[in-house]
Formats: C-alpha cells, sequence, structure tokens
C-alpha cells in the first residue's frame, strides 16, 4: 500500500493553475513554503510577495504559477480532497461488509492527520490544518458557482459522493443521505477546529475524538432510521 501511495499523482483541475507546480522544483517550492506560510501567518495575511521572500525569489515568479492566492488555496485544498479520496479507494476497496466499510470511511475523513513520508514538499499534517482553518474561504465567495460549474470542487464533492454510496449499502432507505454525509465530512473540520480554539463547546477533546462523535451519529442514524 505504501509503494502505491508513494506514486500518488493527484490530479487537481488544470484550470486552478497556470503552469502545474508539480513539474518544476520551483513549483514544489511554491507548495511547500506556501503551506509552511499559511500554517504560521493565516490565509487572510498570507501574500505572494511575502512567499517571495521566503523562498528566495520574485513575486512574479509565483504568477507563473497561479493567477492569485485564491487559486492558491484551491489548489492545496484540491490536493488535500485528493489525498483522502486515495486512502479512502485504498482502505475500502476490498470491503465486504458494508457497515465496518462505512465505519473505516469515516475514519479517514474524521480522523488526525499524520505524514506519509510519501510527499517530501508536503507537510500532510499543516495542509490539514489549513482546510480546517481555510477551506470555507475558497467557497463562501460571490464565484462559487461558476468555479463550482468549472469543476473547481470535483475532488471534493466526489469524497462525499463516495460516501454516500457506501452509507447507502447500509441503508438505502435513509432520506437525508446527501446532507447527513455532507455534515459528517464538513462538521468533522469544525468539531477539529472547535477542540482546538473552543473547547468549551464541544465534547471533542483528547479523550474524545470527533471520529468518536461521527461515527456515532451516523451508525446510529442509519441503524435506526
Amino acid at each position: 500500500m505504501q509503494n502505491i501511495i508513494s506514486g500518488l499523482k493527484v490530479n487537481v483541475s488544470p484550470m486552478i493553475y497556470v503552469k502545474d507546480p508539480e513539474t518544476s522544483d520551483l513549483g514544489k517550492k511554491i507548495i511547500e513554503h506556501s503551506i509552511d506560510l499559511i500554517d504560521e501567518i493565516g490565509f487572510d495575511n498570507f501574500t505572494f510577495k511575502k512567499l517571495g521572500e521566503r523562498i528566495g525569489s520574485n513575486e512574479s515568479s509565483i504568477y507563473r504559477y497561479f493567477e492569485n492566492k485564491h487559486k492558491l488555496l484551491l489548489y492545496l485544498s484540491s490536493w488535500y480532497w485528493g489525498w483522502i479520496e486515495f486512502k479512502l479507494i485504498l482502505s475500502t476497496n476490498n470491503m465486504q461488509n458494508p457497515v465496518e466499510k462505512l465505519t473505516k470511511a469515516i475514519e479517514i475523513v474524521t480522523e488526525e492527520i499524520n505524514i506519509d513520508n510519501n510527499h517530501p514538499h508536503i507537510n500532510e499534517i499543516k495542509l490539514h490544518q489549513i482546510v480546517v482553518c481555510e477551506f470555507s474561504k475558497s467557497y463562501l465567495t460571490k464565484e462559487v458557482d461558476h468555479e463550482n460549474k468549472n469543476g473547481y470542487f470535483l475532488i471534493y464533492k466526489r469524497v462525499i459522493n463516495s460516501i454516500i454510496g457506501m452509507a447507502e449499502e447500509v441503508n438505502p432507505n435513509y432520506p437525508f443521505m446527501k446532507s447527513l454525509v455532507s455534515l459528517v465530512v464538513e462538521g468533522s473540520l469544525h468539531q477539529h477546529f472547535l477542540k482546538n480554539h473552543f473547547k468549551t463547546i464541544t465534547n471533542c477533546s483528547e479523550n474524545v475524538t470527533p471520529t468518536d462523535f461521527f461515527t456515532d451519529l451516523m451508525l446510529k442514524q442509519l441503524q435506526t432510521s
């Protein structure tokens, strides 16, 4: 499995970037240090000028890869969801029991992230934190319908639809499956945020994970409906 993961190439929509950053050392450097910098100072304070200073390159060189920082955020979040999708496929493909398969899928989209050491220029832990804190900024825009039409969120929606299919194997008659699965995937990000910043309004903690909560929520909902 590790050998397969090491060969992973997440196919982010080419409409998001000007030049594929995976095709050059500079592009990979841009991705690596943008993750570090956004994790450090937040997306609102992040600029290509600051990134250029970090990597010792002209700001103009970054624009040869991305039109603006919004497109960079779309790229990072798309890469993250593509990585999650790949883990979903590898971990559940040979599972026969529908409940066990769904439980594993919930775990993958809600768990704490570990470095997998297969993508040296991408720190998956920091990228997960960026998705937790910043992902909503990629779609809470006036351009969301246009960008959605152009496929910018295709991988994210594909992850959700894959889990919808698994959940329907458990209970094909549940009437709100799309809403339930969307709640689990998006709600997991929110619970991770609350666990780190607003501890008094979540049960998630060092001892109770978002995975615990959402597994309990989904399985009880499907098995009692």
